[in-house]
This record gives C-alpha cells, sequence and structure tokens, in this order.
C-alpha cells in the first residue's frame, strides 16, 4: 500500500475493533458534517476522507478501511461513473453511497453496480448510523421507499418510465443535451466521436419517442434527469 504522510495518519488511528471508515464528498462541509456524526459513535472510525475521484482512489490504496461512504458527484461526467470504478477496483469493499440525489434517480442503478446501500443527505443521524452498521455487517441497507422501488422494479414487467430503458452511455448524452452543450462538446466531454453522439441522439429520441432537443430537455427536467 502507498505510504501517507506521518500527520495524516496521526490524524486517523482507529481501535482494532472498530469499523473504519472512509467518506468520500466534493463538499467539506459534508465531509465536517460526516466526520461529526461518526465522532460521536464509539464503534465507528474515520481513517481517511477524500474530496475527489482520484484521492479517494489513493486513500483507498493506503489504508485499512471496512467501508465507504461515497458520494456520487465525484465523476463530473457522470454521477455512477466514481461507483463503477471503485467497485471494479475493489471488489471486496463495502460501498454506501450517501448522495444529494433522490432514491428513484440513482437508488437502483447504484445498487445493481454493486453499492450495499444507498441513503440521501437528508437522513437523520440514527439512520445513518444504522446504515453504516447494516453494511458493515454484510447486509444491505435499504429504506422503507428504496425497498419499495425494489418490489415494483421486481413485479413490474415493463420499465415505469422510457428513460430506465436506456443505456448507462446514452442517459450521459441524454443529460449533456438537455444542459445544452452542443453536440462537439457532448463529443469532447465524453471522449467519443461527433458521429457516435449523433447515433447515440438517435436512438434516445427513438427510446423516448421524442422528435426535437427541445422535448428532450422538457423529458429531462420533468423526470429530474437533470438538476
Amino acid at each position: 500500500m502507498r505510504a501517507l504522510p506521518a500527520h495524516y495518519n496521526s490524524l486517523f488511528s482507529p481501535q482494532p475493533t472498530m469499523i473504519r471508515v472512509v467518506i468520500a464528498d466534493d463538499h467539506q462541509l459534508v465531509r465536517e458534517g460526516v466526520k461529526k456524526v461518526l465522532s460521536a459513535d464509539p464503534d465507528i472510525a474515520l481513517v481517511g476522507e477524500a474530496a475527489d475521484l482520484a484521492s479517494t482512489l489513493a486513500v483507498l490504496d493506503a489504508v485499512e478501511v471496512d467501508l465507504l461512504l461515497l458520494d456520487l458527484t465525484l465523476s463530473p461526467a457522470h454521477e455512477l461513473d466514481a461507483l463503477r470504478t471503485v467497485v471494479a477496483r475493489f471488489p471486496t469493499l463495502r460501498v454506501l453511497v450517501l448522495s444529494s440525489h433522490s432514491e428513484e434517480r440513482f437508488g437502483i442503478s447504484a445498487l445493481r453496480l454493486g453499492a450495499a446501500g444507498y441513503i440521501t443527505k437528508s437522513l437523520t443521524v440514527d439512520l445513518v448510523l444504522k446504515a453504516i452498521r447494516k453494511v458493515h455487517a454484510g447486509g444491505r441497507y435499504l429504506s422503507e421507499n428504496m425497498a419499495d422501488l425494489l418490489a415494483y422494479e421486481v413485479s413490474s414487467p415493463q420499465p415505469r418510465h422510457a428513460h430506465e430503458r436506456l443505456t448507462d452511455r446514452e442517459l450521459q448524452v441524454t443529460r449533456l443535451l438537455a444542459l445544452g452543450h452542443p453536440v462537439k462538446q457532448v463529443a469532447a466531454r465524453l471522449d467519443i466521436s461527433v458521429s457516435s453522439v449523433n447515433t447515440y441522439r438517435g436512438r434516445i429520441f427513438e427510446k423516448l419517442a421524442l422528435k426535437s432537443n427541445a422535448e428532450l430537455i422538457r423529458y429531462a427536467i420533468h423526470h429530474k434527469l437533470v438538476n
């Protein structure tokens, strides 16, 4: 493992029986709030923190960790990219998503990608600690709302919304187009060709039964695909 600076290790020195947690969030205020919550529980220790994906991976390489509290906004191109990267690199790590986005928007997708739970930043302190303990114990943390969403997903033969049939890449293109980015900017942002973006755009319009960018923007806003 990579060595961290001596002062870093001195800040985070958990007892062997404690739940070792890393928090990855691009907002310092959120990280400070989480640290305050964790410090109130004698069985949980913060062993590292990070503000972007690169530093998150570096911290996970450098310290012994039981659970990662991961914010989805670490990846600029797509909210789920950070989770996808972490799970691929650390397949046995327990990941609990802590997000400002609703469960309806990313909850099921996060679980499919390997997260052990999905909680929103509006959750109470007691429920955050409960989620950490359950995920650390090997379980999955599901709120009542998430359980209902999963039950509907299993019982429903068809997606509830047309955009649920889009691939991850199609969703990326949808969001960028809905935010007003020209095709060339979308291509540069995703590191793909302009012709590929136009191909994705055609598939998106077909799947969502749309005819123009204006309709795409209205659809994305209505279904909260963009902020």
